[in-house]
């Protein structure tokens, strides 16, 4: 099972600045590779507008994704509007009015899908999620969300954007007997941190990445980045990959 993992796309409105960066042009790019790499899926963590969900971003990366043909899957993130991903992405296999989270097997292997794009996450979603965990105790899990549950020592956004209170959170997966792999974005760097059995791993944006050890927002690169991720019956396997990204004409 190849899947691929893409977060923090921030696309702006035409003609909108961006941070300077040409966002669709990255993200096109990317989709050309992801292309080539033929994955099982496509899986978005979240911000996929720059600063508020919008219908026009939604539909357009809606065609965009369709016409790769490929399967994805997306989520969304704080900058998100969950009622126009439903709407746009046509999601109607989550029940809940206000948070996008459902499980899906890709493949053999057990995914669950959280909405963190609060920086928290509703009495219903964890409930939800510990259920789901009850069912899946006897295998290794799969997880994408926005939001890292764990600081990531990242100065910026550990300090100022971090989840709010992860402890409920950490409490339920921590009682997982197996090994939980939780894929996620938000930071706009590169990540690995593991608690016990909880191994997270966050990966790059697309429109940019941040200096992680400045205290204050500070752009390090202006790289697009992404993540492939192997999935065998007992082995997992990630790679991180970059492009150069291009910055809009002045």
């Amino acid at each position: 099972m190849l899947l691929a993992h893409i977060t923090d796309l921030h696309i702006g409105q035409t003609n909108e600045n961006t941070y300077g960066v040409d966002v669709r042009h990255n993200f096109l790019m990317i989709l050309g590779e992801l292309k080539s790499l033929d994955p099982d899926y496509i899986i978005i963590t979240g911000d996929l507008c720059y600063e508020h969900g919008d219908l026009e971003i939604y539909t357009w990366i809606k065609s965009k994704m369709d016409k790769l043909e490929i399967p994805y899957l997306v989520i969304p993130g704080n900058h998100d509007d969950c009622a126009m991903m439903r709407e746009v992405f046509e999601i109607d296999y989550t029940q809940e009015e206000n948070e996008i989270f459902f499980a899906k097997r890709l493949g053999k292997h057990r995914a669950l899908f959280l909405d963190s794009s609060k920086a928290s996450m509703s009495d219903i979603q964890l409930k939800w999620l510990k259920r789901q965990l009850y069912q899946s105790a006897d295998e290794h899990l799969l997880i994408f969300t926005h939001y890292p549950p764990l600081k990531a020592d990242v100065g910026f956004m550990d300090l100022k954007h971090s989840y709010k209170d992860p402890t409920e959170l950490l409490e339920i997966l921590s009682e997982y007997p197996s090994n939980i792999y939780l894929f996620c974005g938000h930071y706009h760097t590169d990540r690995k941190i593991s608690l016990s059995k909880i191994h997270v791993q966050i990966s790059p944006s697309i429109i940019c990445q941040i200096d992680p050890y400045s205290k204050d927002f500070k752009i390090e690169n202006y790289r697009a980045g992404y993540r492939m991720i192997t999935v065998k019956k007992e082995s997992l396997i990630t790679s991180l990959h970059y492009i150069d990204g291009k910055m809009l004409s002045a």
